[in-house]
């Protein structure tokens, strides 16, 4: 496969799984408690040496309140993901504030006429690396390309507001508790300041690709049982919250065993494999389709009502019924059927076990009835093709 410029940008501003959207979430929490502590011991340090030491007031002063807003801003972060305020956008912003919280303390000592210790700080800039690798825990690559890309901006203008308006190697600045200033090293940062960005980004993606393998089916490129499930529980969760309608349904290829036995196990698969090929381009970016186990198939639609949802799984059921699909390697074609059932929430049920569980047996009521047909409560599809 050919890597183009275009399919890179792409591959990195790809949306994440679902799943590791859930557990980005999860990853967003930890941080925003991290970031609390954090906050909180860097209040501490201007507070103590305001009580403690002597110290200069306006440097005090500035200290107390960059750190107070910190803090501040952090527990309104934490409050928001605690109540569940997860719009998918509060990743860029958290990822945003952590560096940008970096840059500002760097920033404060451009302020207080300290350039030296903006510019070779060796506690505070490593504050970038943290801010840099809490962004893997977001489980978004595009959170990470974006986070590394405004450390590496933000830190190097402030390195060049430096170096412009100060000279910074000047005798007057002997003995140079912080070091000359050196551009040799400024660069040696940003480098590394990417690198570390390079890390997270490989993080994620390696993480993807052991999801994916971990959750898909072989035979037909679909997800398997355990991803469904998990997809299921997670949808419903998300239907009950906002109050969405969810509509699964069940399917199973008709007559499959004889199938089996008159053409072969190797056209058995072709025609999941076919099958798989048309559940994959028949549904929405939201839906999730995926192979349950032998020729038993479910399709998870969110926001859909059971009217909507039996519309899209009737057009589905004709597709497959009016497509011969080729069994054997000299030609031979079949028509294959498949028997679909149907469940929505909250109207049959509100458990993830027993909505799959109603759509499994209307499945079996479909198959009863004469099979090729779609069952959904007192609704169904009409007559067979």
């Amino acid at each position: 496969m050919n890597l183009t410029p275009r399919s890179l940008l792409a591959s990195l501003w790809s949306r994440p799984d679902p799943i590791l959207a859930e557990a980005g979430i999860a990853g967003e929490f930890l941080v925003a408690r991290v970031r609390i502590g954090i906050a909180f011991l860097l209040l501490l340090i201007p507070a103590i040496d305001s009580i403690f030491f002597s110290f200069d007031r306006k440097e005090s002063l500035v200290g107390l309140s960059l750190t107070g807003a910190t803090l501040f801003l952090s527990l309104t972060i934490f409050f928001l993901i605690s109540r569940e305020y997860n719009p998918t956008w509060i990743h860029f912003i958290t990822s945003a504030f952590d560096v940008s919280l970096v840059s500002g303390a760097l920033t404060v000592f451009l302020l207080l006429n300290r350039p030296h210790t903006a510019v070779n700080s060796k506690v505070v800039f490593e504050g970038y690396f943290l801010a840099i690798a809490g962004t893997s825990l977001r489980y978004d690559r595009r959170v990470c390309l974006t986070a590394g890309l405004l450390a590496f901006a933000q830190y190097l203008g402030i390195v060049y507001f430096a170096a412009t308006h100060w000279d910074l190697n000047n005798a007057m600045y002997a003995p140079f508790p912080y070091g000359e200033f050196d551009w040799s090293n400024e660069v040696s940062r940003l480098v590394l300041m990417l690198s570390a960005s390079a890390l997270s980004l490989a993080v994620v993606a390696r993480s993807q690709k052991l999801l994916q393998a971990a959750t898909t089916d072989p035979l037909t490129g679909l997800h398997n049982r355990g991803y469904i499930d998990d997809r299921l529980a997670n949808e419903l969760s998300r239907a009950y919250r906002y109050n969405k309608p969810l509509t699964i349904a069940v399917m199973d290829a008709d007559h499959f065993k004889l199938l089996n036995d008159t053409h072969g196990h190797p056209a058995g698969d072709r025609v999941l494999q076919q099958i798989g090929a048309t559940l994959r381009n028949s549904f929405r970016q939201s839906d999730t389709a995926g192979r349950y186990g032998g020729e038993e198939f479910v399709v998870i639609l969110p926001e859909t009502d059971m009217e909507t949802a039996l519309a899209k799984i009737e057009s589905l059921r004709e597709s497959i019924a009016s497509a011969p699909i080729v069994v054997s390697a000299r030609g031979e074609q079949a028509h294959v059927t498949v028997s679909a059932g149907l469940s929505s929430f909250p109207q049959d049920a509100e458990d993830a076990s027993e909505l799959f569980a109603i759509a499994d047996e209307r499945m079996f009521q479909a198959k009863k009835e004469g099979r090729n047909r779609v069952v959904a409560g007192l609704l169904q599809s009409t007559a067979i093709r």
